[in-house]
């Protein structure tokens, strides 16, 4: 680029070869680094001068458009490639930014518009704005019944917290009512006295909008009759943990169902239903997604939801301090009570991660 060489050069600026050999030295003492070694169109890791470059690099890196070895679609990252503090990218968030390995090498991404006219995305992330938008707010003529009725199975004699988490989550996550359906029900009446607990199973439940089923119940027989249970039922249901295990040796149970069915999956777990994520971690969620009849929300360090059809969700909340006991069956709960609130479940299942890594953020904070 001839004219942004002089301007360069203009302004004091010096050109080295990338093969030179003081070029590592003067990268290395450099404050700051801009990456801009290769661009959106780039395949496979650096080349070994590139790469001997970005390894000098201690000042702070900013990545243009996207950090240099990174899968501009997948976040792939198959050889060497830049580590930037910061991403500048431009026109639109390139979806190897947000998930993967790619979003661990872009740090904080910041989008500048350029006055681009783009498609319709087929990865989308939510905004601040958008929560605020989908949402479900009570109104003037909202009661218990109207604003949505969760039932919850979950927990066991040997895990009680899941049911309590669970169960605290939908309560706390918006759900007018918690039909709790589980076997710690004493567990969940001491902690949650708001919510309704059945002694008699999902079958004595009463009358709910979505159920949320998995966390803490076991994997043995009695477990997997809870699970067909719930999910012969007519209403939108969230699987997780051990009820995901029990997926994985019964597929069908949610190939068959005809209402809206929402897995929620580690990467473990998803290698159990669905074979390994690999590289491309939307298009593995998407491909389960469309095996399998569901919304896959896909739990990593950057969260991932996809449905058969229409665009996916990568979270652009979180915090590493989520990696605990607990957080998923939080996140069910909040899942279900969106979903029993009416949210559409691929939207829901994104809200849910959306809030539920903000709330990580807050409570790694000190909250």
């Amino acid at each position: 680029h001839p004219g942004g060489l002089a301007a360069l050069r203009a302004a004091g600026g010096r050109v080295l070869p990338a093969t030179a050999a003081a070029a590592p030295a003067a990268v290395a003492t450099a404050r700051l680094v801009l990456d801009g070694i290769v661009g959106i169109g780039g395949s496979g890791g650096l080349r070994p001068a590139a790469a001997a470059l970005a390894a000098a690099c201690t000042g702070t890196v900013v990545a243009v458009d996207l950090p240099s070895g990174v899968d501009a679609d997948t976040g792939a990252v198959t050889g060497d490639a830049v580590t930037a503090d910061v991403t500048v990218t431009f026109g639109g968030l390139k979806p190897g930014l947000l998930v993967g390995s790619g979003a661990e090498r872009s740090g904080e991404v910041r989008l500048v518009d350029i006055g681009l006219e783009l498609p319709d995305p087929p990865v989308r992330v939510l905004e601040r704005a958008d929560l605020a938008a989908a949402l479900p707010v009570p109104g003037p003529r909202s009661d218990k019944y109207t604003r949505g009725v969760v039932g919850v199975a979950a927990g066991s004699a040997a895990y009680p917290g899941a049911g309590v988490l669970c169960t605290g989550a939908a309560v706390r996550g918006g759900a007018g009512m918690v039909r709790y359906a589980g076997s710690a029900a004493e567990h969940v009446r001491s902690r949650w006295p708001e919510a309704v607990v059945s002694d008699g199973g999902p079958a004595r439940a009463g009358r709910v909008q979505a159920w949320v089923v998995g966390p803490g119940i076991g994997t043995d027989d009695a477990a997997a009759d809870l699970l067909r249970e719930v999910l012969a039922t007519d209403v939108p249901v969230l699987v997780d943990a051990d009820g995901l295990t029990l997926v994985a040796k019964e597929p069908d149970l949610v190939r068959r169902r005809s209402a809206p069915t929402v897995l929620t999956p580690h990467d473990r777990e998803f290698e159990r239903i669905a074979g390994p994520v690999g590289q491309d971690r939307i298009g593995a969620a998407r491909q389960a997604a469309a095996d399998l009849g569901a919304t896959v929300l896909l739990k990593g360090n950057a969260t991932v939801v996809a449905s058969a059809t229409g665009p996916a969700y990568a979270n652009p909340t979180g915090t590493t301090w989520l990696a605990t006991a607990g957080s998923g069956d939080v996140l069910s709960g909040l899942a279900g009570a969106l979903l029993a609130g009416g949210l559409e479940p691929t939207l829901a299942a994104a809200a849910a991660a959306w809030l539920h890594g903000l709330a990580g953020r807050l409570a790694a904070g000190g909250a």
